[in-house]
C-alpha cells in the first residue's frame, strides 16, 4: 500500500507574530524549528515500523524547505530527491497579507475575519496593482506568466491550482516509489486532504492542521484512502489543533 505523510510546516516568525503570512517568505522561528526535528523524530519511529519514504514534496517557501530539511536530518534521511513547487504555497492572503490578525478583527470585526479566514470561496480583498508586496520580480516565480501570480485566494482557489500538481507530480511518485512525504502549509494541505478524503466544502473550513504534526495516509493501489492518523501524543495533537483554532486567522 502505499504512503503518503502530509507535514505542516512548524511555526514560522510571523506565525509567532500573529501576522497573516500566505506567499510572504518568513522563516522558522526557534520553536518550529524544534517542531520539524520532533516531527523528523516521530517519522523515524514509523520508519521502524515499516515506512519507506522515498521522495519528497515541498513549497518553494522557506518555512516548508527547512521544515523538510530539519525532519529529514531527524529521521536521517537527508538525502531524499526532493521536488519543490509553487503549487503547494500557502494560501495568499492577499491586503491582509503582513497584518497583525489581533488589529485585523479590531479593524474589520471577528466575523468579517472569520469569513476571509474560514469561509470556502470568500477571499480577502486582493492586492492592489503595484503592491510591493506582490513580488512578482522573485526569482523562485520565474517564468511564471503574471496571471498565474495571485492578488488574494480563497480555499477554492487553492485547491485549483493544487489539484494539478498531485495529479502531475504527487500521485506518479507514490505510484512509482510507494512512499511520498508533502511539506507544505496549512491550506494547501487542507486543499489536498480535501480532495483525498472527498470532504464537503461546508466541512472542510472546520478541519484544523497543526503545524509539524505528521500525517500519515494509507493508500490503496488506486490512491484512494484507505486510512489515515496523525503521529504523537493525542493530548498534544489536540491542544495543538486548539492553538490553531484560537488564532484570529
Amino acid at each position: 500500500m502505499p504512503d503518503l505523510v502530509l507535514l505542516r510546516h512548524g511555526q514560522s516568525t510571523w506565525n509567532a507574530e500573529n501576522r497573516f503570512t500566505g506567499w510572504h517568505d518568513a522563516d522558522l522561528s526557534p520553536v518550529g524549528e524544534e517542531e520539524a526535528r520532533q516531527a523528523g523524530t516521530l517519522l523515524a519511529s514509523r520508519s521502524e515500523e515499516g515506512l519507506d519514504l522515498r521522495v519528497v514534496h515541498t513549497s518553494v517557501l522557506t518555512r516548508a524547505v527547512r521544515t523538510a530539511n530539519l525532519a529529514l536530518d531527524s529521521l536521517g534521511r537527508s538525502w531524499l530527491p526532493v521536488r519543490r513547487h509553487w503549487r503547494l504555497n500557502e494560501r495568499h492572503y492577499g491586503a491582509l497579507q503582513g497584518r497583525d490578525k489581533k488589529e485585523t478583527v479590531e479593524r474589520y470585526g471577528a466575523d468579517q475575519v472569520q469569513m476571509w479566514r474560514r469561509s470556502y470561496d470568500t477571499p480577502p480583498p486582493p492586492l492592489a496593482p503595484g503592491d510591493e508586496r506582490q513580488r512578482a520580480d522573485d526569482p523562485r516565480y520565474r517564468g511564471l506568466p503574471h496571471s498565474v501570480l495571485p492578488t488574494t485566494e480563497c480555499l477554492a482557489d487553492v485547491v485549483a491550482r493544487m489539484v494539478p500538481y498531485w495529479e502531475d507530480a504527487i500521485a506518479p511518485d507514490l505510484s512509482a516509489l510507494g512512499g511520498v512525504l508533502v511539506v507544505a502549509h496549512g491550506n494547501s494541505l487542507r486543499a489536498l486532504v480535501k480532495y483525498l478524503k472527498g470532504i464537503s466544502d461546508q466541512e472542510i473550513v472546520d478541519i484544523e492542521i497543526p503545524t509539524a504534526v505528521p500525517w500519515h495516509f494509507h493508500l490503496s493501489d488506486d490512491l484512494t484512502v484507505a486510512s489515515d492518523e496523525l503521529l504523537g501524543d493525542p493530548a498534544a495533537i489536540e491542544a495543538a489543533k486548539q492553538a490553531v483554532a484560537r488564532q484570529a486567522g
